[in-house]
């Protein structure tokens, strides 16, 4: 069977979509899309990445409006998290971490999508 190599992007609606490449550009690390073919895009470090559908009601995301959640590997959580907290967002370490898995925080874009940002084990 032929299988897909991996995610070739990621695409949503937003408000202001200038506004928020530039949020996940600056807070993230995320290369927003360039505007020709010669500069490449965002390119992401080698690792697992797991696609698992959820139940319609679940309230692991958060707001129930919401019909995803990212999920964006760290090198390290902490300095993740300390980053974006001294740049005013809250971000919410989970109290029960670590996981055999790893570890795990949650915050939310500007337009209210969640994130969830992983550190495997």
């Amino acid at each position: 069977m032929e299988k897909v190599l991996g995610f070739g992007g990621f695409f949503f609606r937003a408000e202001d979509p200038s506004a928020l490449s530039n949020w996940y550009s600056a807070h993230l690390g995320i290369d927003p899309v360039p505007g020709d073919y010669e500069t490449p895009s965002w390119i992401q470090e080698r690792g697992e990445t797991v696609f698992a559908p959820f139940e319609k009601v679940t309230e692991y995301f958060g707001n129930l409006e919401k019909p995803f959640m990212l999920n964006f590997r760290v090198r390290d959580l902490d300095k993740m998290v300390a980053q974006l907290e001294a740049a005013g967002i809250e971000v919410r370490p989970d109290p029960d971490s670590p996981y055999p898995n790893g570890r795990f925080a949650w915050l939310n874009d500007p337009e209210g999508n969640p994130i969830e940002l992983w550190e495997p084990a």
